[in-house]
Formats: C-alpha cells, structure tokens, sequence
C-alpha cells in the first residue's frame, strides 16, 4: 500500500531558505523550526543544555534539569568547555535578538556550572566561554545587562582555582569597570548601581590578579592610572563622616574599602604605582587646597599599607612637596599638613638612618623656604608651621633617647652665630622653633640625659645669641626640658611673692652631679643673656629659665651656687658700665625675686627672713627695684642706683647659711658669677690654662674651665707655699678671717696663680722634674717600708706552724678538690 508519507519522502520539493533550527544552527526542513531528526542526533550536553531554558523566559532557570546538566558537567569534565561554547552561541544570539530573559538564565547557568566544577582541572577552557559571555554582556549598552556580568564576574573572582592561567587577560575588563565607576545616569539610582558595580568589578579583578602572579600585573602603571582615579572619584563625591546605617553600600564607602584592600596588598615595589596616581589626581582636580579630602585619603593608605613601607608613602609625599616649590603658599601648606597628619603613623616603623632622614627632609624644606622668599608673608608663615608641627608630632612617637638624637641633628644644622644677615637669622629661629617643637615633646626624667654634652654647649652658645627672638627661643627650649613638673605658666611672672600652684621634689642625687658638673655653664648663659638686652619679653624668659632651673635643682647641697648665681646678677647691674639704669633696675628686681624663690624652695627660713627685709627696705626707699619689672618704653625717669644699704650682702648670705647649720665656704670664697665667661662643657682642659682662665674668671668647682684652688694642690705647686691660718682660733681672730677685705683677697689669690703660671710657663722641663722628684721618692721609700713590714709579719714563726694544717676550705668541702 502507497501512502502519503513514503511519497512525502521521495518526492523532492522545490528548494525553500528556512531558518536555521534552534537545536543545531542548521537550515531546517520543517516549518516548525525544530525537526525531530534532528533533536536525536544532537550531542548530549546539548540536549541538556537546551532543556534549562524553558518555554515562557519568564518562568526562569528550569531547576531540575540544571541539576541534571551540572551532573553530567562534573561525570564529564571534559564536556565543560564544550558546554561552555555552546551557552555562549546562544546567548549571544539572544542578546542580538534583544531577548534579556533567556540571555540571564544562560548567564545563571553559567555562574552554576562554575561554582560547582571550580575544581576540576579542566576549568581554564570554560572560563575562557565565561570571561566572553562577561566581555559580551559588558559591551551592551543595557545597563542591567552591564551589573548582570560584573556580578558574574565578581563570583567568579572569589574561586581560587587550583590550575594557573598563562594567557589569561583582563586589559578590557579593567577599562570597563573603570569606566562604569563614571556613570553618570541621569537616573541617580541606576547611576549609583552602575558606579557600585563598576567598583565591584575592579575589586574582582583586583583579587583575580594579585592572587596569581601568571596573569596580567595589575601593578602597571597603564591600570593603575585607570583603577586608582576611578576610585577616588567615587570617595570624594560622597560624604567623609561615617554611616550611621552600616548596611546600606553607597559608592563612596565601596570604593574606600576597595582602595583599603588595594594599598593593603601591595608590596614595597608596588605601592608607589598606588601613590603616583593618587597624587597626579589630587592635582589635577585641585583637591589640595582645602585639604579635607587629601588628609582622609593619605589616612586610609598609612593605615592599610603594611607598616613597614609606610616610611615610603612619607619619602612619596615629601618628593612630591619638592616638586611643587614654585606652587603657591597654600598649596605648599596644605601638603606640609597633609604630611604632619601622617607623619605619625610612620614615625612608630622608622628607626635610626630612616628617622633622620625624614628631619633632614624636613629641615631641607625650611631653610628652602627661608632661602626662597626676601620676606616671610602670612602664608608662607603658615607652610614654615606646617613643617615644624610635622617635625614635632614625627618626633612625638619616637623614644626619648630618640628625641635627643633628633634635637642634636637639628642643632648641628643651625647656622653659626657668627652669620648675622636677616636670612641668616629667620634660619636660626625657624630651626630653634623646629627644636623647640622636639623638646616640648621630650619628657625629662634625667637632666643629664636632657642636656648631654654635645647638645648643651651649642645651646649655651645660641643663649648669649645677639637676636632677641633667638635667646628668646632658646629659653623656652630650656624651659622646655627643665619644667618636670608643669611650673613655667606658674613662673612666667616675675614675682616675690609665693607661688601658690608652685609644685617642687627633692632633686636626685643625679641632678645634683649634673648641677655641679653644668650648672655654672648654664648659669653664666643666663647671666650673659640677661645683660644682651633690657625688652620685658627677654629678661621675663631668662628669669623663667633661671626660676625653673632653682626649683628644679635647688637643695642643701646646690644652694651656694644659685646664690653665687643671684649676687653675680646684682654684680653685672651694679658694676657694668654698658647699661641703662631701667637695664639696672630690672636686674636688680630678678636677683631678689630669686633670692625670694631660692629661700622659700630651699626652706632655709633664716635666708627668706633676710629677703624680706631687704624687700621691706627697699619698699620704704626704692620701690623700683621691686617687681614688676620696669619696661623702657613707659618709663624715662632717672632711679637712684648708688644705694648700696638695700642691695643683697654676701657675708649675710653666708651668715644665714651658718645659722641654718649649712655649709657656707663656697659661698664665702667664691667669686660671683660674671660677664662673658668662657665654658665649654664635655671638655676638660688642663690645669695650666684653667689657671690662666682663672686670672679674669671666678673660682668655682663646678666650673669646667676654672682653676680649682684647693689647699693641697697649692701647696705641691712649685715655687708656691701654703698660706698658714691664724694662730687664734678665736671667735675675734675668725670674724677678723671673715672681714678681710675681699679686694685684698682676689689680689693675694691672682698673686699666686702667677706664680703658679710663670713657674710652669717660664721653667725648663728638667727643672720642674727636678722640683717633683723628691715628693715622688718620698712617697715610693714609704710604699717599699710598708711592703717590706707586710714581708716580714708574713714570715712569723706563728704562720709557719699552720703551714702544715689544711685550710678551712679544704677540710669543709674536700669534694672540690678531687681529681
């Protein structure tokens, strides 16, 4: 029988163009558009893959055969990059038929089939069909489309794939993130998602590539020049307080986490291409000036930068400062903030040549900035400030023996004080202030540690400076580093009466040796600065650094020398010719505010009760030689000077001393402090030449330069002999001792030291060997005698009886002593 069908088959029919079939992509001969032929000679992931789409788009992913598919996907691993293709073609003719739905279950599907195979080995050839439908999806201007992929892509950028990739790209996806991070919508919420997900999508890239070293660097400067301006334009178009709602994900907080994450992976070599960017933007937008967002960022990078290279992003700015010297003031100040904002979270990693680097930086800047400019403006004020503070809070975080090192670097870069043009001077105080800013940060525990050598002579120096604001700076560097105990406010007012909030301790044992060792030196300086000038704000500042030093150093054993100290103030108004009789005046006020101070410090009540008699005098009598002190400007009277009842007395200082039951020689024999006195602290010089110093200088042992006239040393000298006392030792014959007039005194004493200087001077060697030999046999033949006894009571017949016994040891702990 002939049917229908058979003649359907034989019978050839003319030749029509069909659409291709949806299964297989070839012409197909039935009008449905799907032959059933074909359906069975397909291959079986494509089967599978056609039976996840469904009927209606809007039913989405059919479940149960995408668990099939992924089944046969993981049975089958080599059928993955297969799978892969073919989801692809698919998708790609559904985007060009504008058909959404079905071209986002492909791309479900395919973000399934990643996460459930990432762990086979064959995973590189499907991503390749993934990364292509992401490009794909990407490249359309559908914006859902656009965060459809990147969401794809950011999944896929946090599985850690066992297998490296080596011809792995991601130049596109890293321009078109950035891209997207500057969507400007005009819809403010799909222009937000776009830019969140352009941020995601440089996140994810950022993981995928860093993660594996056989990609693309990420590091490159051609990237970072696209990722780093990307994220900051996102930063700075929001708000810098933080959310109060952490749940809601806005640009500009993404982006903040994702610059975290960026400086936080990089490494030494690699943070500058972070930096450059990020500074290039900051110029061309202007971001400088204010300084708001520029501070907010720099604070993110040092506290995500792994602390070891924070040094660097420190080294990256001060460069950059370099760079922009002829930029405006403003400009210039606001990176100096930028820097002292920073500079501290550096300062904890940055020891030894890396610490001083950075001061010299800084150092270098200001001497170019007073190099620069003829005269100093307001704003170029402000830049010098800006440096100083960040020399200061950089310091702040280092150690206390770190901070000395600091000051004496910034001391050996001061310009001497032989150098008196206008630069040269703005150079000293900008530096001082720098020092200044260093020493207020500096807790002083040990004054011997506060002020070594090295560091204490040139500061000595710059206190006898000729400028006024420069010893002005000096004291408060002193004063900075004397106050233990929060009194230079209390101090500030020249006064004699008592401090009420005045808080004091009992000096250590250390601070008295440095007292004895320096205090002369330092006391000199401040006798020399006293005189250079009669302006209230000098004198006031010398006097506070003299009050800090008595409150500090004051005690039983010291008190002597800070009323040498006070009688040599009086001695310079009194006898200096150089003076005007303001000048005078003033001087006399601070000797017996101190004096009120020493005595009330000290409690030696015997010495408060002569202060205020002698304040009491002079109140009936001269009331200008009381506090406050006298300013030139406000005063042209003419003051009586020559009234020497109501000046202090040094017999009766020392009468106080001897009624208290203390000793009172030093201040007895020794010689008030004077002008222009030589000291040189950390140096020793030999005994001839002290002697030669001592001829226009005072005699005191704790002078470093000053000939000590001890009795013995006399007496062993040369063609010198030792005065021999009264032989009354009566109450009349001492008090005759002490009315000697002092004239007579310092003649007979300077009398003997030319004796002493021209004998060794003047003499030959032989002769001087001559005059010591026969002290030095003397005291050998007694050494010999009294070894030669010891000789002899060793070898008594006694101690020969107990040579045969064995020794205590021996017989206690016989143990010891077996071989």
């Amino acid at each position: 029988m002939f049917s229908y069908r058979c003649m359907r088959l034989i019978i050839p029919r003319p030749s029509v163009s069909r659409p291709p079939c949806s299964c297989c992509f070839q012409p197909c001969l039935i009008p449905l558009g799907c032959c059933g032929c074909c359906s069975a000679l397909r291959p079986r992931y494509k089967r599978l893959v056609d039976n996840i789409f469904p009927v209606n788009s809007e039913d989405g992913l059919v479940k149960s055969n995408m668990e099939k598919l992924t089944f046969y996907s993981l049975s089958s691993p080599d059928k993955l990059d297969r799978i892969g293709e073919y989801l692809y073609q698919k998708a790609s003719k559904d985007i060009n038929r504008k058909r959404y739905k079905f071209v986002e279950i492909a791309m479900e599907a395919m973000d399934n089939l990643l996460q459930a195979c990432h762990a086979q080995t064959t995973l590189n050839l499907f991503v390749e069909s993934f990364l292509r439908m992401v490009q794909k999806l990407l490249e359309d201007s559908n914006p859902n489309l656009q965060i459809l992929a990147t969401n794809s892509f950011v999944k896929f950028a946090n599985i850690n794939e066992d297998t490296p990739s080596y011809h792995r790209r991601y130049d596109f996806f890293i321009s078109k993130f950035s891209s997207m991070c500057h969507g400007n919508n005009d819809n403010i919420e799909l222009r937000d998602s776009i830019r969140l997900a352009g941020i995601k999508g440089v996140q994810g890239v950022i993981r995928k590539t860093v993660s594996d070293d056989l990609v693309e660097n990420i590091w490159e400067k051609q990237h970072m020049e696209k990722i780093v301006p990307s994220l900051l334009f996102n930063m700075q178009s929001g708000d810098l307080t933080p959310v109060e709602d952490a749940t809601v994900v806005t640009p500009p907080v993404l982006a903040e986490e994702v610059l975290r994450e960026l400086v936080g992976r990089a490494s030494f070599g690699h943070i500058r291409s972070v930096l450059k960017p990020l500074l290039t933007h900051l110029d061309r937008h202007e971001l400088w000036v204010p300084n708001t967002f520029a501070i907010h960022t720099f604070r993110i990078v040092m506290i995500s930068i792994q602390p070891q290279y924070s040094y660097t992003v420190v080294e990256t700015l001060m460069q950059h400062l370099d760079n922009n010297f002829k930029s405006s003031p403003k400009t210039r100040t606001s990176l100096a903030v930028v820097l002292s904002k920073i500079i501290a979270i550096a300062a904890g990693e940055s020891v030894g040549p890396s610490a001083l680097d950075i001061i010299n930086n800084l150092l270098t800047h200001l001497r170019t900035s007073v190099s620069t400019t003829t005269e100093i403006t307001p704003e170029e004020s402000q830049y010098q400030e800006a440096l100083i503070n960040a020399l200061g809070e950089f310091a702040n975080h280092h150690p206390d023996y770190q901070k000395i090192e600091i000051m004496l670097f910034i001391m050996n870069t001061v310009p001497d004080l032989s150098k008196k043009s206008k630069g040269d001077q703005m150079l000293q105080n900008i530096l001082l202030k720098s020092l200044l800013k260093v020493g207020t940060q500096y807790s002083t525990t040990s004054f011997e540690k506060a002020f070594p050598a090295s560091f204490l002579q040139p500061l000595l120096k710059m206190a006898r400076a000729p400028h006024d604001p420069t010893r002005i700076i000096v004291m408060q560097i002193f004063q900075s580093l004397l106050d233990r105990h929060q009194n230079e406010k209390v101090l500030s007012t020249v006064s004699i009466k008592p401090y009420a909030a005045l808080s004091q301790e009992t000096p250590s044992r250390s601070d008295i040796i440095f007292t004895h060792k320096y205090g002369a030196n330092i006391m000199q300086a401040l006798i020399d600065s006293m005189a250079l000038s009669e302006k209230l704000d000098s004198l006031t500042s010398s006097y506070n650094t003299a009050a800090l030093l008595i409150v500090e150093m004051a005690c039983g054993e010291t008190v002597q020398e800070f009323l040498l100290f006070i009688l040599g103030i009086q001695q310079v108004a009194t006898t200096s010719d150089d003076l005007s009789n303001i000048h005078k005046c003033c001087l006399h006020i601070i000797a017996i505010a101190l004096l009120t101070l020493t005595a009330r410090v000290t409690g030696i009540n015997n010495l408060l009760e002569y202060a205020q008699k002698i304040i009491e005098d002079r109140k009936q009598e001269a009331t200008y030689l009381l506090p406050p002190l006298l300013d030139s400007k406000k005063s042209n009277k003419s003051y009586n000077l020559n009234l020497p009842h109501l000046a202090i007395d040094k017999m009766a200082l020392a009468e106080c001393l001897q009624n208290a039951g203390m000793d009172f020689n030093r201040l007895q024999t020794g010689v008030p402090y004077a002008l222009n006195q030589i000291d040189n602290p950390g140096h020793r010089h030999s005994w001839v030449e002290s002697v030669s110093n001592h001829m226009t200088h005072r005699n005191s042992s704790a002078d470093l330069t000053a000939y000590n006239a001890d009795a013995d040393s006399i007496s062993s000298s040369p063609g010198v002999s030792k005065k021999a006392l009264a032989p009354e030792y009566t109450v009349d014959a001492m008090k005759r001792y002490l009315a000697e007039p002092p004239e007579s005194v310092k003649r007979e004493q300077q009398e003997k030291q030319k004796q002493i200087v021209r004998a060794f001077r003047e003499s030959d060697f032989e002769d001087l060997m001559k005059r010591t030999e026969p002290k030095h046999d003397v005291i050998q033949n007694r050494l010999n005698d009294l070894f030669n006894s010891l000789s002899i009571d060793n070898k008594t017949p006694q101690n020969a009886a107990n040579q045969n016994e064995k020794p205590i040891y021996e017989t206690n702990f016989p143990e010891l002593f077996y071989y």
